[in-house]
């Protein structure tokens, strides 16, 4: 039988060559001919109106985000033994402290034996246009590609800054939405509404009188200015002063009972409304036509404000199921510059990302389940490792054409798509599986979506605090077993380390382990429930002796992992982990925003910890 085996082989190598010529033939793309639409300022109209179609008839979009930095310091990359919090506590920061400078967006469909998508790379610059006031951001890229996202990079708002700018700004909003109370008015609304009505009524007569019009400058001067009458371009208007939105409600009932006037609401800086814009119009037909210039007016003003946000806008009015590679890294930047500031823990931050986005696949988790993929991290040797192992002949086909420069950035958006279409052919999941009607995912993925936590397979995980290594060896461990040392004097590496603790202290006698969080602080396990609390009373107390008293005497500082949880949340994010560890024993452990906030409510953490996931100095 073996001798067969490389015959074979070479037979099913040269079926696979002779198919890749036919797809070839049929205008599919090989790997070294995939391009990505390449969009700036410049062509951002055109291709906002190529991608909204393109959205609504995909199966999926794939979104594959570039920032100016991903992490200050080796310690604030998520480690396997990260709670699902202190993840969103270190991807929470890196999203307020970096920007994204490129974000590229693909809507993809699967079919039998190819995918079809559309990638766009879109380049992206926070100005503050609006003179609104935008955040500072660390920017880690070379100089020359800074001038150019300056230059040629689309602007954007968040959703609340977005509300903001509108507010400054303070242009009128039509307003068509008139809430009739069902109670009995006051005797103070009935007098306002009265008020306003008279005074309505006295206007529309003044505009429709045939005899002012033969009065000179001076007399129209001074009929305008008592009336407060003014014009809205062609149409007579009239500002009618409010104080409170409960008077702006109550002269919407009333301008609700004439047909012939349409009205604006005039925000306040400070928020709110100041008036409400009254324009008269002299037919019904006038009436639609101011109504359809008013919803021109408004849909421009929000294309000049948001910038790139109305392709995320797009995205979510889909309902879309949302593909990515490390879905906590992007989703926290995509929330933070296109929603609205971060929630302080990652309940509140799933629920908010859920209205608008309500299935986000990650296809780690993905691979995850194919057994040779386990290990792997990233897209190219995810790609790599697929080719070698198994046989999945699926091809890309991008329909819309693409310049020759269009090659070079977001090529990440077509490995995520394609990744995905690979996975699913190896997991038995069908295009006809994949596809779903309703705006809904389909069954056999629901049980990967809206997983955030890097290392978690399921929601069940996020629920029970789980941490997970994925290894094939992988040991159950509370968080209460975890210790953080450091103040060791010179270099120190897990292995001496370790041989340094033995026999130190009667808990290093039996089995532990030793893993380098960085070049100042180390993480220990004890694989005995409570010798870690055990140990921490020893390094607290006077009675300890002989080389631990020594190394405490050298500055040892040990604490339990409460005390990295703490630091995480609060924010201490120093270049070394010791210096953090330090100033969260110094924070007093009653600091009312750790409390309300983010202090977790249901006990120690289980991890799972494993000995391959031991930190190579080298490579920090």
């Amino acid at each position: 039988m073996n001798l067969f085996r490389p015959k074979l082989q070479h037979m099913i190598l040269l079926a696979w060559k002779r198919l890749q010529m036919v797809l070839q033939r049929r205008g599919l793309c090989t790997k070294r001919e995939w391009r990505v639409k390449q969009v700036t300022k410049s062509n951002l109209s055109q291709t906002l109106e190529s991608l909204k179609p393109q959205i609504s008839q995909s199966d999926f979009v794939a979104v594959s985000l570039q920032r100016t930095g991903s992490v200050s310091a080796p310690w604030h990359r998520v480690f396997p033994f990260d709670t699902p919090q202190t993840a969103y506590s270190k991807a929470r920061f890196a999203a307020d402290k970096f920007q994204v400078f490129q974000f590229a967006v693909c809507p993809f469909s699967v079919r039998p034996s190819k995918v079809v998508a559309y990638p766009y790379n879109f380049h992206l610059f926070p100005r503050d246009e609006l003179n609104i006031g935008m955040p500072s951001y660390s920017f880690s890229c070379q100089t020359s590609y800074l001038t150019s996202m300056a230059r040629e990079g689309i602007s954007y708002l968040s959703r609340v800054q977005e509300s903001a700018a509108n507010a400054a700004i303070g242009n009128p909003i039509p307003s068509n939405n008139v809430k009739t109370s069902s109670s009995t008015p006051s005797v103070a609304d009935t007098v306002f509404m009265g008020r306003i009505k008279s005074r309505v009524k006295h206007w529309k007569n003044a505009c429709g009188d045939s005899s002012t019009r033969m009065e000179d400058v001076l007399s129209k001067f001074m009929r305008k200015l008592i009336l407060g009458s003014e014009q809205y371009g062609s149409r007579p208007s009239i500002n009618l002063d409010v104080s409170s939105e409960h008077q702006v409600q109550l002269v919407l009932e009333v301008l609700a009972e004439f047909d012939d006037l349409v009205a604006l609401l005039i925000p306040s800086k400070g928020g709110g409304t100041q008036a409400v814009r009254v324009i008269l119009t002299s037919s019904e037909e006038d009436k639609d036509l101011l109504k359809r210039e008013l919803q021109d007016l408004e849909e421009e003003q929000r294309k000049k404000v948001c910038g790139f946000r109305e392709v995320i806008d797009l995205i979510s009015a889909s309902q879309k199921p949302v593909v990515s590679h490390n879905s906590l890294n992007d989703f926290a930047f995509i929330h933070s510059k296109f929603l609205a500031p971060l929630p302080p823990n990652m309940d509140e931050f799933m629920c908010s990302l859920r209205m608008v986005f309500p299935y986000v696949l990650d296809v780690n988790h993905l691979m995850k389940e194919i057994g040779p993929l386990k290990k792997v991290t990233n897209l190219s040797a995810a790609a790599s490792c697929l080719k070698r192992r198994f046989f999945v002949p699926i091809d890309m086909e991008i329909p819309q054409e693409a310049s020759n420069e269009d090659k070079i950035h977001g090529q990440n958006v077509l490995r995520i798509s394609h990744l995905l279409a690979n996975l699913c052919s190896i997991l038995k999941i069908t295009p006809e599986m994949i596809q779903s009607d309703g705006g809904h995912l389909a069954s056999a993925l629901e049980g990967y979506a809206n997983i955030f936590y890097p290392h978690s397979s399921s929601t069940e995980d996020l629920i029970d605090g789980d941490v997970r290594v994925w290894t094939d060896d992988a040991r159950k461990v509370s968080s209460e077993d975890l210790v953080f040392i450091w103040g060791l004097s010179g270099k120190m590496s897990a292995g001496p380390l370790k041989r340094l603790l033995q026999g130190s202290h009667s808990v290093f006698s039996g089995e532990f382990d030793v893993r380098m969080v960085d070049r100042s602080c180390a993480i220990v396990v004890f694989w005995k429930s409570g010798l870690s609390q055990a140990f921490l009373e020893s390094i607290s107390s006077n009675g300890i002796s002989g080389r631990l008293r020594k190394m405490v005497s050298e500055g040892l500082k040990a604490a339990g992992y409460e005390t990295y949880e703490k630091a995480c949340k609060l924010g201490f994010w120093e270049a070394d982990l010791a210096d953090s560890m330090d100033k969260a024993l110094e924070e007093p452990d009653h600091c009312s925003d750790y409390d309300s906030e983010t202090k977790p409510s249901s006990g120690p953490s289980q991890i799972y910890w494993s000995r391959d996931s031991i930190i190579n100095l080298d490579e920090l």
